[in-house]
């Protein structure tokens, strides 16, 4: 089997035609890092090799599907990252390849030919969602959580999934508010397939998918195509570009550039606590002197 840093992929040993792709970071609630993205990719090319596999489950090890991008050290720490410019300065177009290709990486669960279905206990949030919502289908536990959180502040969700999921409406009312629902509530909206008690996400998504195993693969490999064709003449890659050109600007906008200054000199927990407490995030004028005021702070000199 294929070995990487943050998840593992290997066929179930009673159901051979179906691989279980875990990530597996969960000390950290799986959370996304530089590597997640590419070894998704990896991982699901080499399902997409393997005759014998005809579909893919996607989970999270320990107590949750994904808690998003690792934003303790993307937010918290000092240190630029590729697409966190700010002492180069920040150059719009490096920051949309890192990130696009971040978006390419998860979207290898969406072009597969094999169908994927994310299997969500716990929760899969901000980057995670978008992670869970590239599979073709998803089962979620009534008491788990989705949602994007960060859409209150510094970030956008780069996949555009939402909209072509769960329909405008309802994705305005989750992208306005950066609310999270319950698994239960996924699945009255349409966003999951289906959702049952945490005891039984188990056999629940092993029984989709054996159901959906039994079919020849390339009828899979077509049916899937006829309904990504369909997403595709709606405008899927446009909304995706736009999507993660506005994900680099919330994050060095001043409301973004607020947020991480607040992360880094009060901690990361402190930042999410006020961006998801529902108190107004400091914006324009407001949010550029409050960051002038924690630089000062932070400067020994």
């Amino acid at each position: 089997m294929p070995e990487y840093s943050t998840l593992r992929i290997d066929p179930l040993d009673d159901e051979p035609r179906i691989a279980r792709l875990l990530l597996n970071r969960p000390e950290r609630f799986n959370a996304i890092t530089d590597n997640t993205p590419r070894e998704i990719r990896a991982a699901v090319e080499w399902a997409e090799d393997s005759k014998d596999i005809h579909a893919i489950i996607v989970e999270g090890a320990g107590k949750g599907f994904c808690g998003g991008y690792d934003l303790t050290f993307y937010a918290e720490n000092d240190a630029d990252h590729p697409c966190q410019q700010e002492s180069n300065p920040w150059d719009p177009m490096v920051d949309y390849a890192v990130m696009k290709r971040n978006t390419e990486d998860f979207m290898a669960l969406w072009r597969s030919r094999k169908p994927t279905i994310a299997k969500v206990h716990g929760a899969a949030v901000a980057g995670g969602s978008d992670i869970a919502l590239c599979c073709d289908l998803l089962v979620m536990a009534d008491d788990a959580r989705i949602g994007y959180m960060p859409t209150r502040v510094w970030g956008c969700p780069t996949t555009a999934m939402w909209t072509y999921r769960l329909g405008p409406a309802r994705a305005k009312q989750l992208m306005f508010t950066g609310d999270m629902i319950t698994g239960k509530t996924a699945a009255d909206w349409g966003l999951a397939n289906m959702s049952c008690p945490a005891e039984d996400l188990d056999e629940t998504t092993l029984q989709l998918a054996k159901r959906i195993s039994g079919v020849p693969a390339s009828h899979l490999a077509m049916h899937k195509l006829v309904v990504n064709q369909i997403m595709l003449t709606m405008g899927l890659e446009q909304a995706q570009m736009s999507a993660t050109v506005f994900d680099g600007i919330t994050r060095h906008n001043p409301e973004g550039m607020w947020f991480r200054r607040y992360a880094q000199t009060e901690g990361f927990k402190a930042a999410i606590e006020w961006r998801d407490s529902g108190r107004p995030i400091p914006e324009g004028d407001e949010a550029r002197d409050l960051i002038r005021e924690m630089e000062s702070r932070s400067d020994p000199n």
